[in-house]
């Protein structure tokens, strides 16, 4: 158990430290510094930094998969309203971390896809599996009748999920969360045709 712990900490303060300053500037002796753990206990754990960097990976995907069951699959909410909440939920965290952190996954493939092809492997199967999260909320709107039948739902679920890391990228550029609301607006109002949503 101790050991557990003690490898949860590392991954969990490397997430933050990797989330403010980029996985290649992300210094070991500052993560293990922070987590209290000697450098000899990190290849007890892990066997390179980027070995590290794939477990960083797998935890915040494991912890947003948990996130968008909560939101997506929530049934106390309709299929767009849940939708809905989801983007004003992640507006609010942009707004909360001063957007000085946006998504670890976005960030990473924007850092790392070109140069590392096992980090590009793994963050692709990332979007994808987030990407169903949308596919099946969008089909249970079909269902529901709130939006028509005229979706290809797997190409919308690609479109929303690249979009809105974009729009999370541009947010922190703009330290504004207008691209993020910009967004939401367009895809409810033109595409999903729901002008009473903002």
């Amino acid at each position: 158990m101790k050991r557990t712990n003690k490898r949860n900490e590392l991954i969990r303060v490397g997430s933050d430290i990797v989330l403010r300053q980029g996985f290649k500037a992300a210094s070991l002796n500052d993560i293990l510094t922070t987590a209290g753990v000697p450098k000899g206990s990190f290849y007890y754990y892990f066997s390179s930094k980027e070995d590290f960097g794939l477990a960083i990976i797998d935890d915040f995907a494991s912890r947003y998969e948990d996130r968008l069951k909560n939101l997506l699959e929530d049934k106390r909410f309709s299929p767009l309203t849940r939708l809905h909440n989801y983007f004003m939920s992640g507006i609010k965290d942009m707004e909360a971390c001063q957007y000085a952190e946006g998504c670890l996954i976005g960030n990473l493939a924007q850092e790392l896809s070109a140069q590392n092809e096992l980090f590009r492997d793994r963050l692709n199967r990332v979007f994808v599996d987030w990407e169903q999260y949308f596919v099946r909320c969008l089909k249970e709107a079909h269902e529901a009748g709130e939006i028509p039948d005229n979706n290809n739902f797997e190409d919308l679920a690609k479109f929303i999920v690249s979009s809105w890391e974009g729009a999370i990228l541009k947010a922190k550029v703009t330290k504004s969360t207008v691209p993020m609301q910009t967004f939401a607006k367009i895809l409810f109002r033109q595409i999903l045709g729901k002008s009473d949503f903002s």
